[in-house]
């Protein structure tokens, strides 16, 4: 028994569970903005559904949480909006879905100083190391999920800032087909279509967020 935990890696097991509870809290925080940005602009859905909470259990879809462990690629359950209750509501929609990608870059920024503070002014152990290989590899994250949002393809928040530029008719029949973009994604994912562009983009604002702090 002793010779089994020598010789386990339990540098892979803290890597493995400081990746899942990096995602757990970069999809948390993603989807309860998305709910507070439409209550604050007239929609109760996300709240009378217990939605504005950073609880990850009442966001987690499963499978979109092991899918991003592993492929780096995944998704939470999408927050409920009705636009219905927006004073204008493409231009609601599209508030509501940019707040999901601000968020993650905030929260970058927010562990990025929490690692510089950690570097700065804790002292070197096994501990801090971890602690400052989470938030840094949490912001990566959190810098990734932000951008990824933002490619104008649906069911990504991008799509609905895009779509709230067109015309009105065409704005409306793209929302009503916006769930057959999924298979569209799904295919890009796979194929790696842009993937350069965006690994190249995440480590360009990964290093601006670093200059700033460090």
């Amino acid at each position: 028994m002793r010779t089994f935990l020598e010789q386990f890696d339990w540098n892979g097991l803290f890597s493995l569970l400081g990746r899942i509870l990096g995602v757990l809290l970069c999809l948390t925080v993603h989807e309860t903005c998305h709910g507070l940005a439409a209550l604050a602009l007239g929609d109760p859905t996300a709240k009378r559904m217990r939605r504005l909470s950073f609880n990850p259990l009442h966001h987690i879809d499963w499978l979109g949480l092991a899918s991003m462990v592993i492929c780096g690629f995944g998704w939470a359950k999408p927050v409920p909006v009705d636009m219905r209750y927006f004073k204008n509501p493409r231009s609601g929609m599209a508030l509501t879905a940019l707040a999901g990608p601000v968020s993650n870059l905030l929260l970058a920024l927010l562990l990025m100083l929490g690692a510089s503070v950690t570097a700065s002014f804790a002292p070197v152990n096994a501990v801090t190391v971890w602690l400052f290989s989470f938030l840094t590899g949490t912001a990566v994250l959190s810098i990734g999920l932000g951008l990824f949002n933002l490619v104008p393809i649906p069911p990504l928040d991008g799509s609905k800032v895009l779509f709230s530029l067109l015309p009105e008719r065409a704005y409306y029949t793209l929302m009503r087909y916006e769930r057959y973009g999924m298979v569209a994604l799904l295919l890009i994912v796979w194929l790696d279509i842009g993937g350069n562009y965006l690994s190249n983009a995440i480590y360009n604002v990964y290093l601006w967020m670093a200059n700033l702090f460090f």
